[in-house]
């Protein structure tokens, strides 16, 4: 299992934001994506999840591989927080959340619906999502949003867990985890603007 990236041109609303980044992720292995506010990384989390499509570019090694977690939680409010992990256990195809429970600290929320959770339990549930998921590559974006001290230790506890069981990540974060990672910088592939076309110039 390794992802690689080559040659990427990716864009938001229409309009680039970034090009020709590339990279490649290997078995036991995270890379951090730093850069701005407004740089471009949820937009490459999300093209490299399959959630939208790149201008250009390829990417290799992501089908059926990949874990996404968003900004959002993917919560279903109405059911307990282990009734939403069988939910997903079942659309990932897996078996059993007893471990996703503990990594995260849960057992004794389990019969408690999401809806009546606090937003950093709620975001403990969402991240032990990922456990139940069987996937390799987890691709997470902001993670620790709404993570009190002790809850982000959980979730970097989580990680290298993940990474010493043969997993990768590729995570967009603004504080340090204690993992052993690379990082890469979106800064230096921001994308040029485009010289006007002549449809442009008709109207200026």
């Amino acid at each position: 299992m390794v992802l690689t990236v080559s040659d990427l041109r990716i864009a938001r609303g229409g309009i680039p934001v970034l090009e020709g980044l590339g990279f490649s992720l290997v078995p036991g292995r995270a890379l951090i994506l730093r850069g701005p506010n407004g740089s471009g990384k949820t937009t490459l989390l999300r093209t490299i999840a399959g959630l939208q499509p790149a201008l250009s570019g390829e990417i290799n090694g992501a089908e059926d591989q990949i874990a996404y977690a968003g900004h959002s939680d993917g919560l279903k409010q109405a059911l307990t927080v282990a009734e939403n992990l069988r939910f997903w256990a079942d659309v990932f195809g897996t078996t059993g959340i007893a471990p996703a429970l503990a990594a995260f600290d849960l057992n004794s929320l389990e019969n408690r619906p999401a809806g009546a959770l606090s937003a950093g339990q709620k975001r403990r549930l969402g991240l032990a999502r990922m456990l139940v998921t069987g996937r390799p590559i987890w691709v997470m974006d902001e993670p620790t949003v709404s993570l009190d001290q002790a809850s982000v230790a959980l979730f970097a506890a989580a990680v290298k867990a993940h990474l010493q069981g043969g997993g990768a990540a590729l995570i967009a974060t603004h504080i340090d985890l204690g993992l052993e990672a690379e990082v890469l910088d979106v800064g230096p592939y921001k994308a040029k603007l485009s010289a006007l076309d002549d449809f442009d110039g008709d109207f200026l």
